[in-house]
């Protein structure tokens, strides 16, 4: 049996007989650099024009192999469970394809031998370059990226070796528990109750935190204590079995502070099993639209993934990442609207 013919796949050369040019002009035209070589704008329309007509796809990988290029970016996060992390890397991808760039997010679980794992494939791979994102111990893994000559950047939590891009931790846990005594205080609730839940000790982000809601406890006159700040972990039963012992003790305290969208997960499921625990005011240092949703009022503060993703694209330009290579991005404070009522 005759085997059917199969289309041929068009190459540089039939754009360049097409347009009565050359494949090197042609392949300066297709990668961008025809202004540079000084090639006139209406051949490089005309030639753009006759591949898009011709249906001209470049062969990416033997490209990549003649310009030792992959076109693959790469990112690890820890998971998508929450808007932050899915955030960050909906927006990374967008940015890489705006640069003609393959996007591949991978997520870790926050365990560092799948983290190693991950970032020696991508290498492997010759990702142009890594963003290491939620990683606790980042520096072993920019060793990683350097030994390989892999541009990388740190985000949200920051590392020594490499460029870092981080929220301000520090000034938006002040700015919420301000708010959060506030609106202690006009609930007729004592404020010196307020505890913060969630995160790690040790860790960046958290410790960050935890120095400013004891900044803001202080600044109200609130002497902060060490038995309120309950450092359980992200994960939503972890910080479920926090509220059941704090709320054991009677009642949960006026004001609660949890650390993570993901503890606020285990709030919300505590608070539905047992409603009569009390109504505190709550504020939580991440945000999502559906904790409207919940009877009792809510402070949130959302992280600003997009500007996060803009200074590690800058980053990866060339520009300067600033004081101890290290940028911080102001969050935004998010007071739900008529939730702050007795």
């Amino acid at each position: 049996m005759a085997r059917k013919p199969t289309k041929r796949r068009s190459t540089i050369y039939d754009i360049a007989q097409e347009t009565g040019t050359s494949a090197s002009t042609v392949s300066l035209v297709l990668n961008g650099s025809w202004e540079r070589y000084r090639i006139n704008a209406d051949t490089a329309e005309r030639i753009l024009a006759t591949a898009e007509r011709i249906g001209y796809r470049a062969n990416l990988r033997a490209r990549g192999l003649r310009l030792n290029r992959s076109s693959l970016a790469g990112m690890i996060i820890p998971h998508y469970r929450n808007r932050f992390f899915a955030g960050l890397a909906e927006a990374f991808e967008l940015k890489a394809r705006e640069r003609g760039l393959c996007p591949i997010v991978v997520s870790t679980q926050r365990d560092a031998p799948t983290e190693r794992k991950v970032t020696q494939t991508l290498i492997a791979q010759q990702v142009e370059f890594l963003i290491i994102a939620g990683v606790q111990d980042c520096d072993e893994l920019d060793e990683l990226c350097a030994a390989a000559g892999i541009a990388c950047v740190n985000l949200d939590l920051p590392g020594t070796l490499a460029p870092s891009v981080v929220t301000d931790n520090r000034g938006g846990a002040r700015e919420l528990t301000r708010h959060l005594v506030a609106a202690a205080r006009e609930r007729g609730g004592d404020p010196a109750k307020i505890h913060f839940v969630g995160g790690r000790s040790g860790e960046f982000a958290t410790e960050e935190r935890v120095i400013g809601f004891t900044e803001a406890l202080a600044e109200a006159g609130i002497s902060p204590d060490p038995s309120k700040i309950l450092c359980c972990g992200y994960l939503p039963k972890a910080a479920h079995e926090a509220f059941s012992g704090l709320a054991a003790a009677g009642k949960l305290p006026d004001g609660l502070f949890v650390n993570s969208i993901t503890a606020f997960e285990g709030f919300a499921a505590f608070f539905q099993e047992s409603p009569e625990a009390g109504q505190p005011v709550v504020a939580c240092f991440d945000w999502d639209p559906f904790a409207a949703t919940l009877p009792l009022p809510v402070i949130m503060m959302r992280q600003n993934v997009e500007e996060m993703i803009r200074h590690c694209f800058d980053i990866l330009d060339g520009k300067p990442a600033g004081p101890n290579g290290r940028i911080v991005v102001e969050p935004t404070l998010a007071v739900l609207p008529g939730r702050l009522k007795r």
